[in-house]
């Protein structure tokens, strides 16, 4: 969304900047905070802070924690976030390097995060990604840049999406795999775009495909929006990859992504089957929206209600129970981590709390200000401490309502309870039985789940088990305890 509200954009000057102080940036008084790497690009005509969009890549030199300068080339990168004082970048290398235990590559990203008062929506955003195991995920390190020697605070240095071994692992040769961008309105040129079902995306990878290859990725997604829309779960399963929507349907549901109606909404088809991910640009979520802006927005500003399930393909995902089951259990399997999150002293205390220092440095020492940049952010509050304590309030209180939308506690269930009732009998090793026999029907896979006690497919060692277990002859297995950990 951002890309095509950037014409959008307020003036900084026009609105007072938000007062910040270290003490302020501290939760903890006795909060350590930790050296991160400080890295120098020095651009060939000493120009870097002044660079636009259209000018594209200068050569520069690069240099990390006082090494040895190397030849890249730097770009200003975003659209919206170009347009603002403290600019993100990409940069190449000549050839492919690894960066902080990142994996190699030539290609990298220095987010600035200008619209997020917290610096954190971003860093949050990918971690929770991480813990979903969404794969390709990008790796993240916050650092701090100097620009042709002048400090510019700090960034986030990451992975970009984009092909490769140590990147999104495709085979982008002839017809084979390929990554879509989901881009509703926005249009750049050299870049491919393809319209299927009212879908806009752009081809990312391959980066400049042939006639041939762009005819069939439009057939192809053709007909993979055909079987999803189809209804048929055997199909569906076949086609797409339901662990991975399911991942990626909960992190930006419950972030409230304001922009995955609009651009930065990654897929990719692999190995003859489609994945959601991975994941991309998350500064405008978790409540750092203006109410005012959009009725998009004001969804997105509030902690309840769902923002993603009719959206792109999720229109028809989330029209089908057996494929919110399985976000629901997703939800289960971590809703320990959520809860984590924004508790005094959890993670978003600690990240602040660690980076206290780095984040104190941005806005006093670089100068930056927190500031209404744009029109579809939230005004930021008057304080760091004050931005901080919304976003812990946001994600609690968005937690608790899905928790109860998903009804997580109907997620638990006794160990043997094939039937579901509350309590572990005889009624349930019959149950067991009559499914083996073909009697009755597995619905959703619900009964194989409780049912299963032994760790291996359900079969007659479960119903004799649980026998066992009511006859108080003692077994190995946690028969009649909570299975939520059969979750995970």
């Amino acid at each position: 969304m951002k890309k095509w509200i950037a014409c959008l954009l307020c003036l900084a000057m026009l609105t007072a900047p938000v007062s910040v102080s270290a003490a302020a940036l501290k939760n903890n008084p006795e909060a350590a905070s930790v050296n991160v790497p400080q890295l120098h690009i020095n651009t060939v005509n000493g120009n870097g802070a002044s660079l636009k969009k259209e000018d594209g890549y200068t050569d520069a030199k690069f240099s990390a924690d006082g090494g040895q300068e190397e030849h890249i080339i730097v770009k200003v990168r975003g659209n919206s976030t170009a347009m603002t004082a403290k600019k993100s970048f990409t940069f190449k290398f000549d050839k492919k390097k690894e960066l902080y235990g990142m994996g190699k590559g030539k290609k990298w990203v220095l987010l600035a995060n200008p619209f997020d008062p917290t610096l954190l929506r971003n860093y949050i955003a990918f971690d929770f990604a991480q813990e979903l195991g969404l794969s390709y995920t990008s790796e993240q390190k916050i650092v701090e840049l100097w620009l042709d020697g002048k400090f510019r605070g700090c960034y986030t240095l990451m992975e970009p999406v984009q092909a490769g071994k140590d990147r999104v692992d495709l085979d982008v040769d002839g017809n084979k795999d390929f990554m879509l961008e989901y881009e509703r309105l926005r249009t750049d040129e050299g870049t491919t775009y393809i319209t299927v079902n009212n879908l806009r995306f752009d081809i990312s990878e391959p980066d400049e495909p042939d006639e041939g290859q762009v005819a069939y990725i439009t057939q192809t997604l053709k007909r993979l929006t055909d079987i999803i829309n189809s209804g048929d779960r055997v199909s569906i399963e076949a086609a797409i990859d339901i662990p991975s929507f399911a991942k990626f349907y909960l992190l930006n549901e419950f972030i409230k992504t304001n922009d995955f109606n609009f651009s930065s909404v990654f897929f990719y088809y692999k190995d003859g089957k489609f994945y959601a991910g991975p994941p991309w640009d998350y500064d405008l979520s978790m409540g750092n929206v203006n109410k005012d802006f959009s009725s998009n927005s004001a969804s997105a500003f509030r902690t309840d209600g769902m923002q993603i399930s009719d959206k792109l393909f999720y229109k028809k995902l989330c029209s089908y129970g057996w494929f919110m089951l399985e976000v629901r259990r997703e939800y289960a399997r971590h809703a320990d981590y959520i809860s984590r999150l924004y508790p005094d002293g959890g993670m978003i205390d600690s990240l602040a709390n660690t980076y206290s220092d780095v984040f104190d440095r941005n806005y006093t020492t670089a100068g930056w200000s927190m500031r209404y940049l744009i029109n579809v952010m939230m005004q930021p509050l008057p304080t760091y401490g004050e931005n901080l304590a919304f976003l812990k309030n946001w994600c609690d209180e968005r937690d608790k309502w899905l928790s109860n939308e998903f009804e997580l506690d109907s997620t638990s269930y006794l160990i043997g309870d094939s039937d579901g009732n509350g309590v572990v009998d005889i009624n349930d090793v019959t149950t067991v039985q009559r499914l083996l026999a073909n009697k009755i029907k597995d619905k959703n896979g619900t009964i194989t789940l409780r049912g299963s006690v032994t760790g291996e497919p359900l079969g007659i060692s479960d119903a004799t088990s649980v026998q066992k277990y009511l006859a108080f002859i003692p077994t190995k297995y946690q028969i009649g305890q909570t299975g939520k950990e059969n979750f995970s």
